[in-house]
């Protein structure tokens, strides 16, 4: 399996006056093609600074960030803006979307922004919203769709360049739990489909469970993610509570068919 992002010895400082915050240090990681990573750490351990890194928008103090072979921080700002737009998609906590333009539009922007023909970039718009389940409200604009709804296009627009990477900040943060399941099993369905790899950054420990692989960021470095007992056995709790609603919804069912079969 290939490589879709290699990080090595990836550091970030911040310098404000003499003082010098180091943020990421020595980091190492390597994503495989097709492969859904989740990454966790309490606030201000440096997850979105390591995404702005990732994704070619920020420099890094040292170390090397490459993206399907190629070292990104050897390309220029213009090379680089090219190579973010044909290769790595993001999908933030709130959708960003352009509140005066449809969902189609928003979708098939970054394909005019990187040259496409309108008619040539509605249609991949078309096709991918279509894919996200969207093609009923591709005309409708922002403020007349639902979370949900914009979340979804701002995922097709990630997908719209078939980038080999996207690069998620709490996909599911300001959603619903049942809005925020629905855009999981679209994660999944996506990743699956296309065979993109996803690198989730969220505080939401149950979603990243749910991934192929957790890693945790902390001072700088990341390593495996291991829950907590408490979480553990909340989830264990969870699955049973789950499994006994199942098994009681069946016995309900069966009895409503037995009496209704009585009746007849």
């Amino acid at each position: 399996m290939s490589n879709v992002l290699h990080c090595h010895q990836l550091s970030k400082s911040y310098l404000q006056g003499s003082i010098e915050t180091p943020v990421l240090n020595n980091l190492e990681l390597t994503v495989d093609k097709g492969e859904l990573l989740a990454i966790v750490g309490s606030s201000g351990c440096g997850k979105s600074t390591f995404l702005h890194l990732a994704g070619a928008l920020d420099l890094p103090s040292s170390g090397e960030v490459f993206i399907n072979g190629t070292n990104i921080l050897t390309l220029s700002d213009q090379q680089r803006a090219k190579f973010r737009n044909q290769h790595i998609g993001f999908i933030y906590q709130f959708h960003h979307l352009m509140m005066e333009f449809t969902a189609l539009e928003n979708v098939a922007m970054p394909l005019m922004i990187r040259g496409d023909s309108p008619k040539k970039a509605m249609k991949a718009a078309n096709e991918v919203l279509t894919q996200v389940g969207l093609a009923h409200r591709s005309h409708h604009r922002p403020s007349e769709l639902s979370g949900g709804e914009r979340q979804r296009t701002a995922i097709a627009r990630a997908l719209v360049t078939k980038p080999a990477l996207i690069l998620a900040d709490e996909p599911t943060g300001n959603l619903d739990s049942d809005t925020a399941e629905q855009i999981y099993q679209l994660i999944r369905e996506l990743n699956d489909t296309v065979q993109t790899s996803f690198v989730v950054v969220t505080h939401d420990i149950a979603l990243a469970m749910r991934m192929d692989r957790q890693l945790k960021l902390d001072q700088g470095k990341l390593s495996p993610f291991v829950p907590s007992q408490a979480y553990i056995q909340s989830d264990k709790l969870s699955g049973i509570k789950s499994k006994k609603n199942q098994n009681q919804n069946q016995n309900q069912n069966q009895n409503q068919s037995q009496e209704h079969t009585r009746n007849v």
